[in-house]
C-alpha cells in the first residue's frame, strides 16, 4: 500500500479541478416508515411513514463526489420532463454541480429508484422492498450529439459512468474518445465499448464475465487486469476492484495490488464504485499514478461503505480517514 504520508499529501491534490461525468443519472428515493407490526394480509411488515429523502444517484453519485472534494464537477446526461428530473437538477445545483449539460427529454422518464426502508429501534433502516421506474433504450440520436456538443468545455478529465441505462451509445462513447481530457469509464460490464479510454473500472464479477473465466487468486486477477489492459488497449490502465480484498490495478508499471484498509462496522456498500472512479480521476490529475490514485480511493470507499446510501466524503473526512489508520 503506498505511504500514508504521500496519501495524505495527494488529498489538497484532489481539489480544483474541472471534471465532466456522463452517464445515467438517477435519482435515488428512501421512503422510511417505523416497522410497528405485521400486515394481517401478507406476511410483511407494516410500516408507519416517517420520511421521506432523496439523493443524486447512478452518474450522479461520481459528479456528487468530485464537488465534495473540492473539484468542479459538470453533469452532462439526459432527465425527464417530470418532477424528479426537476428534482434531480435542484439537488446537483445544491452541491454545486453545473447542471447546463443536462438535457431534457419529454419523452424519457427520470430514471427512480424508490427504496422502502423499515426503521426498527435505534439501527439504521432496513431496506424491505425497491421499486424502480426506469426506460433503459437507448438515447435518440439527436440527443447523443447534443450530449457531445456539452463536452465541449475546457474539462480536464470526462468520466463515463455507465449504469445500461441506454444514455452511453456508441455515439457519446465515440466523441468522448476523441477529446482532448484524461477519459475514465465506470464501464459496469460493457467493457469493449471502452476501448482506447484511459482508464477502465470494473469489478471483478464484471472482468470473470468479459474473460469468460473464474477469479479468485491474486494472480488470477494480475492476469486479468493485464489481459484486459492490452484487449482494450487503454492508455493508463486498469483497476480491477475486488470488494473487502482491494483493487488490482494493472498499468504501465505493472501490476498492483492494492490492499483495502480494514473496515469493521460496513453497513451499506451502495456508491463505493462511483467513490473510487471519482477519486481515482482526480488523483490521475493531480499527478498520482494508478496504484497510488487506488489506494487513495480505498480509503474514500471505505468511508462510503459505513454509510446507508450514496455518500461523498469530504477532503478533510479522507484525510482523517488515512490518519485514523496511521496509527
Amino acid at each position: 500500500m503506498a505511504e500514508m504520508a504521500a496519501l495524505l499529501a495527494l488529498v489538497e491534490g484532489l481539489a480544483g479541478w474541472r471534471v465532466a461525468v456522463v452517464g445515467d443519472v438517477i435519482l435515488d428515493e428512501y421512503l422510511i416508515g417505523n416497522a410497528q407490526r405485521l400486515s394481517r394480509e401478507a406476511p410483511i411488515p407494516v410500516l408507519e411513514f416517517e420520511r421521506r429523502e432523496v439523493i443524486p444517484g447512478g452518474a450522479a453519485n461520481p459528479a456528487a463526489n468530485i464537488a465534495a472534494v473540492g473539484s468542479f464537477a459538470q453533469q452532462v446526461a439526459v432527465v425527464g420532463a417530470d418532477e424528479n428530473g426537476a428534482t434531480l437538477r435542484a439537488l446537483l445545483a445544491e452541491r454545486g454541480i453545473l447542471t447546463d449539460g443536462l438535457v431534457t427529454d419529454a419523452a424519457r422518464q427520470t430514471t427512480t429508484k424508490t427504496r422502502i426502508m423499515a426503521q426498527i429501534g435505534l439501527r439504521f433502516p432496513q431496506q424491505v422492498a425497491r421499486l424502480d421506474r426506469v426506460d433503459r433504450s437507448p438515447i435518440r440520436a439527436e440527443l447523443a450529439e447534443s450530449l457531445v456538443a456539452r463536452l465541449q468545455a475546457p474539462q480536464q478529465a470526462v468520466i463515463c459512468s455507465d449504469y445500461l441505462n441506454g444514455l452511453l451509445t456508441a455515439e457519446v462513447v465515440t466523441g468522448v474518445r476523441a477529446l482532448p481530457a484524461l477519459r475514465v469509464a465506470d464501464a459496469q460490464g460493457e467493457l469493449d465499448k471502452y476501448s482506447g479510454f484511459d482508464v477502465v473500472k470494473c469489478n471483478a464479477d464484471e472482468a470473470a464475465r468479459a474473460l469468460g473465466r473464474a477469479l479468485h487468486s491474486d494472480a488470477d486477477f494480475a492476469d486479468a487486469a493485464q489481459v484486459l489492459v492490452g484487449r482494450l488497449g487503454l492508455r493508463r490502465g486498469v483497476c480491477l476492484t475486488r470488494g473487502a480484498a482491494g483493487i488490482t490495478v494493472a498499468s504501465e508499471t505493472g501490476v498492483a495490488h492494492v490492499r483495502a484498509p480494514q473496515v469493521e462496522d460496513v453497513f451499506d456498500t451502495v456508491g463505493a464504485g462511483d467513490t473510487v472512479v471519482a477519486i481515482v480521476t482526480l488523483a490521475l490529475l493531480a499527478g498520482a499514478d494508478l496504484a497510488t490514485a487506488a489506494a487513495l480511493a480505498t480509503f474514500a470507499a471505505g468511508i462510503v461503505i459505513r454509510r446507508v446510501g450514496n455518500y461523498a466524503p469530504s477532503r478533510a473526512e479522507l484525510a482523517a480517514e488515512i490518519a485514523a489508520h496511521s496509527a
